[in-house]
């Protein structure tokens, strides 16, 4: 199995690739180019690679249109996309995604933006070359169930991804990874909860993503304090899930439906010491107390910017601890049962 960090850069313009080629290469990948879609898509078709970054605005066939084809191609659609290009309006930036790219960069670039956001692509590619060199079956379960919401998400993807694209990324550095891997946490527990279906398990999988979706709301000031939060910053800090539900509550897509649930009820207790509702035990409902558990554990292994990562023995142990008090004892047990896979995640 072999992980050579082979990227291709797609750019109708040189000047272009050189400068790409120039910030990439002190992380020693490896470099091909093509000056068009049609290149392009030989040189995919004849040989190896771990990434693509793709421009839009080409002679001949474009960016969109070159995705497209990598996705209906089994040999290449798992290679990930990632969209380098000048095009800022919205409509472009909602068909990047809807054509299946991961990412979608503007120029003018900062090198540390393009080399942060290839280096987090190419850790999650290997990650799930990983997974299916090693057998794990539980991603393509997912993929196979995935496709029985296909029509649904068709609909709500213009309208998610303008949430996510516009909103979110004025919340903190981290929250690409963040939100990402409390999505995998959540459908895993959501996966081994003996009382939901495939369905469930899709849904909160695409709509945990949106559980923070409030904090755009609260002033940056607020949301980046590294020092500790006062009583009246703490309050307004909690108005992210009234704030989340306000924009949420009046969707008619599932998806969207159910991420007002997850952005509203996260903060709720299993002991009713939440906020902002004071919901106890089963009053809240299974998709907010699967975030609820999926999020603390990733906020307390990963670094913040009031606090650094608590070790994975001592995150553990919280939330053994704080079974029936914050957390789901059944949720608990089953996290307990499979933390491998949870620890896997963490490391994401």
């Amino acid at each position: 199995m072999r992980y050579s960090d082979n990227i291709l850069i797609v750019d109708d313009v040189e000047d272009n690739i050189k400068v790409a080629m120039n910030i990439l290469r002190e992380d020693g990948y490896g470099f091909s180019f093509a000056t068009s879609g049609d290149s392009a898509l030989k040189l995919l078709r004849e040989n190896s690679f771990d990434l693509v970054l793709l421009d839009i605005m080409m002679p001949g066939i474009d960016g969109f249109e070159v995705c497209l084809a990598m996705r209906s191609d089994e040999r290449l659609r798992e290679i990930p996309v990632i969209f380098l290009t000048a095009k800022t309006d919205v409509d472009s930036i909602a068909r990047g995604f809807e054509v299946g790219g991961v990412d979608y960069i503007l120029k003018p670039f900062h090198p540390e933006e393009l080399l942060a956001r290839v280096r987090t692509q190419l850790e999650l590619y290997k990650s799930r070359e990983v997974l299916k060199y090693n057998n794990l079956s539980l991603k393509t379960k997912m993929k196979q169930s995935i496709h029985r919401l296909q029509s649904e998400l068709e609909e709500s993807q213009k309208e998610i991804i303008y949430i996510l694209t516009e909103l979110m990324e004025s919340v903190s550095d981290e929250t690409g990874k963040h939100i990402k891997r409390v999505a995998d946490y959540s459908m895993l527990l959501a996966y081994y909860h003996p009382s939901l279906t495939e369905e469930d398990v899709n849904t909160i999988y695409h709509a945990s993503p949106m559980h923070d979706i409030g904090k755009i709301t609260i002033p940056y000031e607020i949301l980046h304090k590294s020092g500790k939060l006062t009583q009246e910053e703490f309050d307004i800090i909690k108005t992210h899930t009234t704030a989340a539900h306000s924009y949420l509550r009046s969707s008619k897509r599932k998806i969207l439906q159910a991420a007002d649930i997850i952005a509203h009820q996260h903060h709720e207790n299993w002991d009713g010491s939440g906020y902002p509702q004071g919901l106890s035990a089963e009053s809240i409902h299974i998709f907010g107390r699967i975030v609820a558990l999926a999020d603390v554990f990733d906020a307390l292994t990963h670094d913040r910017v009031y606090k650094k990562a608590w070790s994975m023995d001592d995150a553990v142990e919280y939330i053994i601890q704080n079974r029936a008090k914050q957390f789901d004892p059944q949720l608990v047990e089953i996290f307990e049962a499979h933390l491998d896979e949870f620890i896997a995640i963490s490391k994401l």
